[in-house]
């Protein structure tokens, strides 16, 4: 299965609630950090949300 590396380039400051929770879902806590996840729905879904804060790249697995 694919892999996606989700880095934060934004501060969430300024934003819902909301954008805030997801960061932490995804597991993002400060700007530039970086983590690895899964490629799924439930994945891409938090991404869309909070893709003004985010940066996507695919990785080979």
């Amino acid at each position: 299965m694919a892999t996606l590396r989700v880095t934060q380039r934004r501060s969430p400051i300024g934003g819902t609630e909301r954008q805030r929770a997801t960061l932490r879902a995804l597991g993002l806590k400060r700007i530039r950090d970086v983590v690895v996840k899964e490629d799924r729905p439930e994945i891409r879904g938090m991404i869309t949300a909070v893709a003004h804060l985010v940066v996507v790249e695919e990785v080979d697995a």
